[in-house]
């Protein structure tokens, strides 16, 4: 009887472990050949909104440190001979301050006053040499501490600039300080194109003479949409951005205006909350299905 049943059972159970292995089999050959529709389709690519952003208009001017006035330091007598030497070279004075004593020939001292405040930038007094009224001055004094930039720019940027605007100024050996443009060129220089611009230094560093700068001149600012330069794609078709609209790829030629900290501004061809390629790629093609991923997203 036993027997009898689970040949009874085996016999029962083949119709169905036959149907289950033809399910098993043939389930995945039918999901290969109907794909489902809402699967999404071409290359995941990061995107972001164009936005507003505001870039300052600035004029660089590299140029040489020179001291604005400088004042010659001399006797008034002749034949007088150093006595005392009181200050050095690069020491600060102040007008009517005692900088050397001088022997009369016939007995007796003079002293030689700085006639106005400022730094010693030079002096050749030493003690025992000669002086004269039309000798080689003894003190050179950098009146008030004051120097300029003065550099040259392009005409074009000579017509931004304007007296009182400010700038940053790197100085070689001393960092960054402070200036305005105090005085520009009437003229160009007829060879190169290149006008003359003075920014007045305003700090209370020790400066070189003759050292280097580069001044930054802010004349004003702009304000559009703007992408990161890897946004941007230039080419002989011209400069382009790769924007995605319905996920497919579409190329925009664009024009672009003033750059600052890896972001560009776009005068044209680009509107505001455009979704564009991050990192624009010779493999994406005009037309090419793609699947957007906000920046922020794809950094999470």
């Amino acid at each position: 009887m036993t027997i009898f049943r689970t040949r009874d059972l085996s016999l029962r159970l083949a119709p169905l472990i036959a149907a289950g292995m033809f399910c098993l089999f043939s389930s995945p050959m039918r999901a290969a050949e109907d794909p489902d529709p809402a699967a999404p389709k071409g290359a995941a690519v990061t995107v972001l909104k164009a936005q507003k952003s505001c870039f300052a208009n600035i004029v660089e001017v590299s140029g040489t440190i020179i001291a604005r006035e400088e004042t010659q330091v001399r006797p008034e007598r002749m034949g007088l001979k150093v006595a005392e030497v009181m200050v050095d070279a690069s020491d600060s004075v102040t007008a009517g301050q005692v900088l050397a004593k001088l022997n009369l020939p016939e007995g007796g001292q003079i002293t030689v006053q700085a006639p106005v405040g400022g730094v010693i930038s030079a002096s050749t007094a030493s003690v025992g040499a000669m002086a004269s009224g039309k000798g080689e001055a003894l003190f050179s004094i950098i009146a008030r501490g004051e120097f300029d930039l003065v550099g040259m720019v392009p005409t074009r940027d000579i017509q931004k600039l304007q007296v009182n605007q400010t700038a940053r100024i790197k100085v070689i050996g001393a960092g960054e300080v402070d200036g305005k443009v105090r005085r520009l060129s009437t003229t160009v220089e007829p060879n190169s194109q290149l006008a003359q611009v003075f920014v007045g230094v305003t700090t209370n560093r020790r400066l070189l003479v003759n050292s280097s700068g580069r001044a930054q001149i802010r004349t004003g600012q702009s304000c559009g949409v703007s992408v990161p330069l890897t946004a941007i794609l230039y080419g002989t078709a011209g400069t382009v951005v790769q924007v995605v609209r319905r996920s497919r790829v579409e190329t925009r030629r664009v024009e672009t205006g003033l750059m600052s900290a890896g972001q560009v501004e776009i005068t044209s061809g680009l509107q505001e909350g455009d979704i564009v390629v991050a990192r624009a790629g010779a493999l994406l093609r005009e037309g090419d299905p793609v699947r957007p991923v906000t920046a922020s997203a794809a950094t999470k």
